[in-house]
């Protein structure tokens, strides 16, 4: 490397190391359990619920007054770990609509599976409850736009789970780029590949703590089994859409917001499931194409065989520009300029993402300053890889214009825009 590229990568990695960059907001600065206590609520009391109300706990300041979950065994043992985390037991509900509506609420975390996530945010909104509320924002870009809508009617701070924008790493790759080191990029490329650990699809009754038909809820009633159940519901079309949709889009949202980009132009994506059959619903192996104003954006994933050859890039995105080659993921990025025999230096950057990001949004609460990942921003990134999923389904390249929101020229893919919700239940959106 020259010592001009070499004291280039070296201050970029200072400032990441620093975390100094337009991704943090102001508020994450503040003393995370400065104040009151902020009185908690949480939606969806499985895996992940948990993980977040153990990032509140570590965060500070926080108290967990009531929680929701359509499994008694899920609000039974989280009640008691909580209990033990805090000295008193939280009031324990089957209704998310009972459990807003009770009094001491503050902040509520929502992490129930995405066809859920509309309903339960706009209604925390209009009940005049701050939320945290899980990735992937949506099911359909209706539920989405009416999201946007009601937050913005309401003066409530909203934070959505894109923990990635909180890894030094990436914050260090946006400056690195935006100073020019990297040139003009000319193309991005990014992929989480993983073996998928999968149960039995076969139906079966559900167990009679869970609420099975609630648990679908606004889609389609299916078949309970091992697999989807609170398994790998995330690769159920039904519920999750997939890998890209449940689990890429944090490196869309990451590789979006490096890049600058707001909507894309145009999406493409071809796979299928090859390996999986009869397993799955949705691909085990994808590529989609992303067309932004800057250049393309290229997503991979596969979902067997996948960790032999490069286990070292199977997570994160790589970045080709004039001047070089970038690969960023969690913890670590590196540098590659271009030219034979050039040296690459590579730094790592740890954090933990998943508390910082609710560090933040508890400061927001208190401060009332917007949170970085507002619930716009996540519904630019929702939006991307459903119209990846849109194209998949469809089998053809759309042409999107992002300020309508609508897809251009193809009648039969702009349908899919919004899910008919099951009865009784209505949609939020409009057509």
């Amino acid at each position: 490397m020259s010592p001009l590229n070499r004291r280039q990568f070296i201050g970029a990695v200072a400032a990441g190391a620093a975390v100094l960059t337009p991704f943090r907001s102001p508020a994450a600065e503040s003393t995370p359990a400065a104040g009151r206590k902020v009185r908690l609520g949480l939606i969806g009391c499985g895996w992940y619920g948990m993980v977040n109300v153990n990032a509140a706990f570590k965060a500070g300041g926080v108290e967990v007054v009531a929680i929701c979950d359509i499994d008694r065994t899920h609000l039974d043992e989280s009640a008691a770990a909580i209990e033990k985390l805090q000295g008193t037991r939280p009031r324990a509900f089957k209704s998310y609509e009972e459990m807003i509506g009770s009094h001491g609420l503050e902040a509520v975390i929502i992490a129930t599976p995405p066809h859920w996530h509309a309903l339960q945010l706009i209604a925390c909104v209009q009940r005049g409850l701050d939320v945290y509320c899980e990735k992937p924002l949506f099911y359909d870009i209706r539920e989405g736009r009416a999201m946007v809508q009601a937050v913005a009617k309401s003066d409530r701070i909203v934070q959505v789970g894109f923990q990635r924008r909180q890894s030094p790493a990436y914050q260090a790759v946006k400056k690195f780029i935006d100073e020019g080191n990297l040139g003009r990029v000319v193309q991005a490329e990014a992929q989480i590949n993983f073996t998928a650990g999968l149960l039995n699809p076969a139906p079966v009754a559900p167990p009679p703590s869970l609420d099975w038909d609630l648990w679908c809820g606004p889609g389609p009633l299916i078949p309970y089994s091992l697999q989807v159940g609170h398994k790998s519901w995330r690769l159920e079309k039904t519920s999750g859409q997939g890998h890209l949709y449940d689990w890429g889009i944090h490196l869309i949202d990451a590789a979006r917001m490096i890049l600058g980009e707001k909507a894309p132009k145009a999406v493409s994506a071809t796979g299928g499931i090859f390996q999986l059959k009869d397993r799955i619903t949705t691909p085990d192996t994808l590529t989609a194409q992303i067309e932004f104003e800057r250049c393309p954006l290229t997503w991979r994933h596969r979902l067997w065989g996948s960790e032999e050859h490069s286990p070292e890039t199977n997570n994160g995105i790589f970045f080709y520009g004039e001047k070089g080659t970038v690969f960023v993921s969690d913890a670590k990025w590196s540098f590659t300029p271009r030219g034979k025999n050039a040296e690459r230096t590579t730094t790592e950057l740890k954090a933990d993402l998943g508390l910082l990001h609710m560090v933040e949004f508890l400061a927001a609460v208190r401060s009332r300053k917007p949170a970085s990942c507002t619930v716009e921003e996540a519904h630019l990134s929702t939006s991307i890889v459903k119209l990846a999923m849109i194209a998949y389904e469809a089998g053809t390249r759309i042409t999107w214009d992002g300020k309508s929101e609508q897809i251009v020229g193809n009648e039969a893919a702009a349908r899919l825009l919004k899910r008919e919700y099951r009865a009784p239940f209505k949609h939020p959106g409009k057509v």
